[in-house]
């Protein structure tokens, strides 16, 4: 039973990644070319010939795999973008479930993880608009932070649901923010934007607010800056002038430090 639920969270993250991405490549379009954007309609087309892509042709990874990432008509390349997103959604989704048991969950527990969910959408949406763009977008970075107060007020309920509001209630996520949110404020300000952008510390901030707790927050800065030195060093050290977009790292310290925080909270029986 939870191995289907995984496997249908897989699919269905699979299925969003796929969705997010061509949502991005749409809104990056609308923003600089609002007359093309608006002429290519509401169905999936390939941007380079404008052949309608069917369904068949547009399976999350199913379809990458087979067309080899070029599209069935004109055989341009389409990049890995698609299947990078599908792939980190499908897994973000199956590993945020892994600790969650369906069949035994409380009604608050399912709405808990449903918004959960819906949180990584908003953050897997900015991750991959900014690994394509290098740009994270106001309104979803606003949208993610009021997202992360009703999960923070959700966990309040879950864990202690009788207890009054207490200093650590307030301290923890305060804490959280300064180390995660502040550490990217204070280096964007020092730099004036060139290290760090604009957005980060305020994807920073509603990322910390849902783990609420400093050493995640800690452990999640570590996480982060560690893959992407990991994975765009090489890259920044042929190109010295790339800048490294930092929304899609901080994204996987957090699918990261979450879940391994569940797993480890339901090991020891917290």
């Amino acid at each position: 039973m939870h191995a289907a639920f995984l496997i249908m969270l897989f699919i269905i993250g699979a299925c969003l990644g796929s969705f997010l991405c061509c949502q991005a490549r749409r809104l990056n379009l609308r923003l600089a070319h609002p007359k093309v954007a608006k002429s290519l309609g509401s169905r999936s087309i390939c941007l380079s010939c404008h052949k309608k892509i069917e369904w068949y042709d547009n399976l999350p990874i199913v379809s990458w795999l087979l067309l080899k990432g070029k599209c069935r008509y004109c055989h341009h390349r389409i990049g890995y973008a698609e299947i990078i997103s599908e792939l980190s959604l499908g897994l973000s989704f199956l590993c945020l479930g892994a600790t969650f048991i369906p069949t035994s969950a409380s009604v608050l527990e399912w709405v808990a993880f449903i918004v959960l969910l819906f949180f990584t959408t908003i953050i897997g949406f900015l991750a991959i608009y900014d690994g394509l763009y290098g740009e994270l977008p106001t309104l979803f970075l606003y949208l993610a932070i009021v997202v992360a107060f009703i999960i923070l007020m959700i966990n309040k309920n879950l864990i202690t649901p009788s207890a009054p509001f207490s200093i650590a209630d307030v301290l923890n996520p305060l804490f959280s923010v300064a180390i995660l949110g502040g550490t990217y404020l204070v280096l964007y300000l020092v730099s004036k934007g060139k290290w760090v952008g604009d957005g980060d510390w305020l994807l920073a901030t509603a990322i910390a607010l849902v783990l609420s707790h400093p050493w995640l927050a800690l452990n999640t800065l570590f996480i982060a800056n560690l893959t992407a030195c990991i994975i765009m060093l090489p890259i920044v050290g042929k190109k010295r002038s790339r800048q490294i977009h930092l929304g899609p790292f901080l994204v996987i310290g957090f699918v990261i430090v979450y879940s391994a925080s569940n797993f480890f909270s339901s090991l020891i029986g917290v």
